[in-house]
């Protein structure tokens, strides 16, 4: 297929795309200041966002998730709230708080979820695996409503993106999030701390890096104008298109991650026939093409590519393949010889 490499800088409505594309580049410029060494998993980031989707980071502990999700928070602008996870949080502690007041009458306030009402841009669930099942099915009506139901009445957050972490070293006093909780998530996005040697410098030696707050506190404000987003997502959907021959290759992807043995992939030590239990839905592939979308209009392009589909496959599609229980404790592993099998065996158009 064709490379339609014109500049993806047309006007959509009153949406200057090449105006909010230096936007996103200004963005991502800004991030790499407090989180250097990350360049792919802040593209990712600045993906969804565009995307308008929901992203969870993993990683060892002490990598920068929190850092990495602390400055695209204050670059995206807008209210921003926070709750940390732990094994006696209950659902209700998102929405409102009780306490004695100096009179010591009762008082319930409005929770992190709340507070700020329809300005929330950035609701940041910190060790998300931490709280307990009825919390994450509090969040899954979160993020799949942008909505919830309190005090008699309902709370809309039209701008919400809701971001979350997870370390994956500790096991202990933590619940693995349920399937309809992780499908949420635009993207699953793995942190690893940087190979590069100068970067390792910097990081152990640069006291720059040392204080997490000013370091946040240099990051630019409201670049990406929150309450603005929805508009150029809808507009980025609009304008890059698809050709025939892309959207073959997709449901030809998707069919084979379903069905990996009839495809003729082969992991060693892997029963492709009995590997996959479930998963790559509809509406995971429908995230994967948005995602693609805009890894294309970043690029400067007006139409998607295969490239542009495979550089947000993993990222959007892993966590929503579910293994049979013999393979799933090596996950990790098999997902990815999965995805690349599946870019071997696939034809590219």
């Amino acid at each position: 297929m064709p490379h339609d490499n014109r500049e993806a800088g047309q006007k959509t409505g009153s949406i200057d795309l090449s105006a909010w594309r230096s936007r996103a580049a200004k963005f991502e410029t800004e991030i790499a200041k407090a989180v250097i060494g990350q360049e792919r998993v802040i593209r990712l980031l600045t993906i969804a966002l565009f995307a308008r989707g929901h992203v969870l980071l993993e990683g060892d502990v002490g990598v920068g998730k929190t850092t990495l999700l602390r400055a695209a928070a204050r670059a995206v602008g807008g209210a921003y709230e926070r709750i940390e996870g732990t094994i006696d949080l209950m659902p209700g502690d998102l929405v409102y708080h009780t306490y004695l007041a100096e009179d010591g009458r009762p008082r319930v306030d409005e929770g992190p979820v709340l507070r700020a009402g329809e300005d929330l841009a950035i609701f940041f669930f910190n060790e998300i695996n931490r709280a307990r099942p009825q919390v994450h099915s509090l969040l899954l009506r979160l993020m799949a409503e942008r909505s919830v139901t309190a005090f008699n009445r309902e709370f809309r957050f039209p701008h919400l993106v809701v971001f979350a972490d997870r370390n994956r070293v500790e096991r202990e006093e933590t619940f693995e999030l349920p399937a309809a909780a992780r499908d949420r998530f635009l993207m699953e996005i793995s942190i690893d701390t940087p190979a590069d040697a100068d970067t390792r410098r910097q990081l152990a030696f640069n006291t720059r890096f040392h204080d997490g707050d000013s370091l946040i506190a240099s990051i630019e404000e409201g670049i990406l104008a929150y309450d603005k987003l929805n508009d150029v997502g809808r507009a980025i959907q609009t304008e890059i298109k698809t050709s025939d021959t892309l959207e073959r290759y997709v449901v030809n992807l998707w069919q084979a991650v379903r069905n990996p043995a009839e495809a003729g992939i082969e992991i060693p030590g892997v029963d492709t026939a009995r590997l996959v239990a479930a998963g790559a839905s509809p509406r995971g592939l429908s995230y994967l093409v948005r995602a693609a979308r805009v890894a294309a209009w970043l690029d400067g392009r007006t139409m998607a590519v295969p490239e542009d589909i495979r550089s947000v496959f993993f990222e959007t599609m892993a966590h929503r393949i579910f293994f049979e229980p013999v393979y799933e404790l090596r996950r990790d592993r098999i997902a990815r010889e999965l995805v690349d099998a599946l870019f071997e065996t696939v034809p590219v158009p």
